[in-house]
């Protein structure tokens, strides 16, 4: 059967104006993902905010309860036990100036970067390289810290970033294809509570404007976000 029928039969076990419950929603991944490979599922939240005002911005970082099903290679900056504390987390790639300048060559086989606050003053050089691809390091979503132990093992245990783009949408990955209906819900669950956490005091009217669930090549699903909220 050619992927375009596949598609098609997938489209049609989707009411388009039915908002779902979120379990019904998460079942409903699985009938209507039809690609070979083990498709990703990603949310998107369209929230009841305006970005282009700074006090309005929505972002934050969450470690998922299921992790996203992809193993990330994680990027450190940092020098002496800080470099030690980095590798012995099973961070992927350690280095100081010598890596900035690395990357700055054309070096980006990673997915996410993490940094002790002393070395920002090199990393700050990488703006226009980590910055396009949000992979600048970040004191707000806990990737520039001391801690740099702790960040990598999250990063490695499925801690995702969100930031709220141009049109008031957040897109996030929550999990695989092959993930159980109840861990997907978990994680769908978890990421639109740190939303709500992060709602902006100036944010007026309806917050949760629209939740849609979908794997790489199905339909989107749209979910009730009253059947989320009652459990914020």
């Amino acid at each position: 059967m050619k992927s375009g029928r596949k598609r098609t039969q997938a489209i049609e076990k989707v009411e388009r104006a039915k908002r779902y419950p979120l379990d019904e929603a998460c079942q409903l991944i699985g009938q209507t993902s039809f690609a070979k490979f083990d498709e990703s599922v990603d949310l998107a939240v369209r929230l009841g905010v305006n970005p282009k005002y700074a006090e309005q911005m929505v972002r934050g970082a969450i470690v998922l309860p299921h992790g996203t099903g992809k193993t990330k290679r994680v990027l450190v900056f940092a020098k002496g036990e800080k470099a030690s504390e980095a590798e012995a987390a099973g961070a992927d790639v350690v280095g100081a100036d010598d890596l900035v300048a690395k990357v700055q060559e054309g070096f980006l086989d990673f997915d996410t970067v993490v940094a002790s606050p002393d070395m920002m003053g090199q990393v700050g050089k990488l703006g226009k390289v980590l910055g396009p691809r949000g992979l600048m390091p970040n004191p707000k979503v806990g990737t520039v810290t001391t801690e740099i132990g702790k960040a990598v093992k999250e990063a490695k245990g499925g801690k995702i970033a969100f930031r709220v783009e141009r049109a008031g949408i957040v897109h996030a990955p929550v999990g695989k294809r092959s993930f159980e209906p109840a861990k997907l819900a978990a994680n769908v669950r978890a990421l639109v509570e740190a939303l709500v956490k992060a709602k902006p005091s100036t944010a007026k009217g309806t917050y949760l404007k629209s939740i849609v669930v979908s794997s790489t090549m199905g339909p989107g699903i749209n979910i009730d976000p009253g059947t989320i909220e009652a459990e914020v």
